[in-house]
């Protein structure tokens, strides 16, 4: 049912008049009283205009310059030089060394570097200035691309001296590090010592015990004695009856001499000389570098 319905339609609707196709033969119909088609296809169209033909262009190539050509040999095939790297040297001056700033590629040990040692000589106020006291070291330092074994020498020398003195100064020494043997070769170094006999060293000097206000201390001590003593010689008088009568003198005595003591100590203990400077072969010091040392490989 559904199809017949639908067949209808599409005659009604093409049967419509609105859709009916009329054709305009009028253009057609004037073509024809005008223009006889049969003749048109035999009338030939009018000749092209003639027109010069066109010249032929030679185009040469440009010879190419003739050059003579020479042949060269290639180079004959070597093996690469390889240069050694070219060590750089000090430019330092060195003295006191068996070296010249020119000998040799150093390696440097920095300033401050500490090193341990015991003496081989007797270290002394009794050494004048100039005398050379040389010390072994006791352990190996280590620095950068060096090592500084132990069993190394150094060398010092003595730049100030001088015994007790009355004014209850102690002795002096003091020493300077000099150089220092390393490899076979001595080079220079400059360095104080810190430590001499597990003491430390202030400024460089190995100072004996001043002594001054342990003289005081005696003079103080040498009134309190006879003070003690005058007072035992008063109680001896006073159990004698005759001597009871000077039994107080003794003590009067004491007194008055405890108090000149204790007054005039620092002046006497001006004269009372200072403690001495005896430091042992084998002792041990520390040493402590002043300035860089250069020291050839």
């Amino acid at each position: 049912m559904k199809k017949v319905v639908l067949l209808l339609c599409v005659m009604f609707g093409v049967m419509m008049p609105s859709l009916a196709l009329e054709l305009d033969l009028s253009v057609d119909e004037e073509i024809r009283k005008n223009y006889n088609p049969s003749k048109l296809e035999q009338e030939n169209l009018p000749p092209l205009p003639k027109t010069a033909a066109p010249s032929k262009t030679v185009t040469t190539k440009p010879k190419a310059p003739s050059t003579t050509t020479t042949t060269t040999s290639a180079p004959p095939k070597t093996t690469p030089v390889v240069s050694e790297p070219t060590r750089k040297k000090v430019n330092k001056n060195l003295p006191g060394t068996t070296l010249t700033q020119d000998d040799f590629t150093a390696i440097k040990i920095k300033k401050g570097t500490k090193f341990r040692l015991k003496s081989n000589n007797l270290v002394s106020d009794y050494l004048r200035e100039g005398a050379k006291v040389s010390f072994t070291s006791l352990t190996p330092v280590y620095q950068r691309y060096v090592t500084i074994p132990a069993g190394t020498v150094f060398t010092a020398s003595v730049v100030d001296s001088h015994l007790p003195q009355i004014t209850g100064n102690g002795g002096l020494v003091e020493l300077k590090i000099e150089t220092v043997q390393f490899r076979g070769r001595t080079y220079s170094a400059h360095g104080k010592v810190t430590k001499a006999n597990h003491k430390k060293i202030f400024i460089n000097n190995i100072k004996g015990k001043r002594q001054y206000w342990k003289g005081v201390a005696n003079q103080v001590e040498k009134g309190h004695k006879f003070y003690k003593k005058t007072r035992e010689t008063s109680k001896k008088l006073a159990n004698n009856p005759v001597g009871v009568i000077i039994s107080p003198i003794p003590t009067v005595v004491g007194v008055v001499a405890y108090v000149v003591n204790l007054a005039g100590s620092p002046v006497f203990s001006i004269g009372y000389k200072g403690g001495r400077v005896s430091i042992p072969a084998g002792s041990e010091f520390e040493i402590k570098l002043q300035e860089d040392v250069y020291l050839s490989l």
